[in-house]
């Protein structure tokens, strides 16, 4: 029977999710392997003490070990762990900093990890980190649970901190920021517009590959 944790500390919690070897089946997918069901609270201050300072709880793993825990981590069927951001009993001001701490993470990890190439052309030779980079705002869930309010504040928080990450120089984090602004496009057309179109006239020298994405994302026009 697989057994679920309730509590960890916050460093035997990284542990959890990070120490397992990248190469071979993903640990979680067997038939015994352990899971997360401690509180939505708990795992909200997790993650967010995570994605604020991600060092140095995260030093020693090396980028496969990273971009299976980090996708492991936040998508939905496999850790759950963002499950949190649905939560009304945890404050809304918990949930949008848990949902902001992520341009931290950006700046702070994938920024000097990430390989200068473009994921959505499958260019060769990229860090594995690039792919839970790129997939970072299609993966996440910021869905915001029941309350209408809320889930418009987590959206809008998403949008922020993607414009935040429009902004790193990095190509990686660019081409994230670009694919996730493209999702939002169906929600905030006006502000995915004008936040593209700022990009685009601030780095004319950019790679034409990413000029061409961010021209797509400005009218939700990406994969």
């Amino acid at each position: 029977m697989p057994r679920g944790i309730d509590h960890l500390s916050f460093e035997d919690w990284v542990y959890f999710i990070f120490d397992h070897p990248a190469e071979g089946p993903e640990w979680y997918w067997g038939d015994e392997a352990p899971f997360w069901k401690a509180s939505a609270e708990l795992t909200a201050a997790y993650v967010t003490q995570l994605f604020e300072e991600p060092f140095p709880a995260l030093e020693g793993f090396r980028d496969q070990e990273l971009n299976m825990g980090l996708r492991y981590l936040i998508s939905p069927g496999l850790g759950e762990h963002m499950r949190c951001l649905d939560e009304p009993s945890i404050s809304l001001a918990i949930r949008l900093r848990c949902v902001r701490s992520c341009e931290s993470l950006f700046r702070k990890l994938l920024l000097p990890r990430c390989s200068p190439h473009l994921s959505h052309r499958d260019e060769p030779n990229r860090s594995p980190l690039n792919a839970v980079c790129y997939m970072w705002w299609d993966t996440m869930p910021v869905y915001g649970g029941p309350i209408l309010a809320d889930r418009h504040a987590l959206q809008v928080a998403a949008l922020e901190t993607m414009a935040k990450i429009l902004k790193l120089d990095s190509l990686a984090c660019q081409e994230s920021a670009l694919h996730g602004l493209g999702h939002w496009h169906s929600v905030f057309p006006e502000a995915v517009a004008t936040l593209v179109e700022e990009f685009l006239s601030l780095n004319p020298n950019a790679r034409p590959e990413l000029l061409a994405y961010a021209r797509g994302a400005r009218c939700g026009c990406v994969l």
